[in-house]
C-alpha cells in the first residue's frame, strides 16, 4: 500500500508561485510514476504533470513554462512548483502514485486527499 500526504496549497494572487508537495510513505519502492492532477466543481480530474521513475516529465499544455515537477527521492516526496498562476489555475490539486501492472488494466493507483489552490484575480 502507498499512502500520499498533500501540502502546500493556499491562497495566492494571480502571477504568483506556491509549491505543492506530496510525501509518499509504504511500499514507495515499487512506485512507477506519480502524477499531481487537479479537478474543478463539475469536471472530470485533470492531469497537470507527471514524472516517471526515471525523471522523465511531462505536462498538460496549459502549464508548459510555468510549472515544474520534480522529486526528492530520498525524500519520498514529489513537488509541484507552480509559477505565473492564473485564475483558471483554481481547482483541487491530487497526488497520485501508480504502480504498473502487467497491461494498463492493471495499473494500481494510489492518491492523496488533494490541497485547494485558489488563485484570486
Amino acid at each position: 500500500q502507498i499512502q500520499l500526504v498533500e501540502s502546500g496549497g493556499g491562497l495566492v494572487q494571480a502571477g504568483g508561485s506556491l509549491r505543492l508537495s506530496c510525501a509518499a510513505s509504504g511500499s514507495t519502492s515499487v512506485i512507477n510514476a506519480m502524477n499531481w492532477f487537479r479537478q474543478t466543481p463539475g469536471n472530470q480530474r485533470e492531469l497537470v504533470a507527471g514524472i516517471s521513475g526515471g525523471g522523465i516529465t511531462n505536462y498538460t499544455d496549459s502549464v508548459k513554462g510555468r510549472f515544474i515537477i520534480f522529486k526528492d527521492i530520498e525524500k519520498n516526496t514529489v513537488y509541484l512548483q507552480m509559477n505565473k498562476l492564473r485564475f483558471e489555475d483554481t481547482a483541487v490539486y491530487y497526488c497520485n502514485a501508480v504502480i504498473f501492472g502487467l497491461r494498463p488494466a492493471l495499473n494500481r493507483d494510489f492518491w492523496g486527499q488533494g490541497t485547494q489552490v485558489t488563485v484570486s484575480l
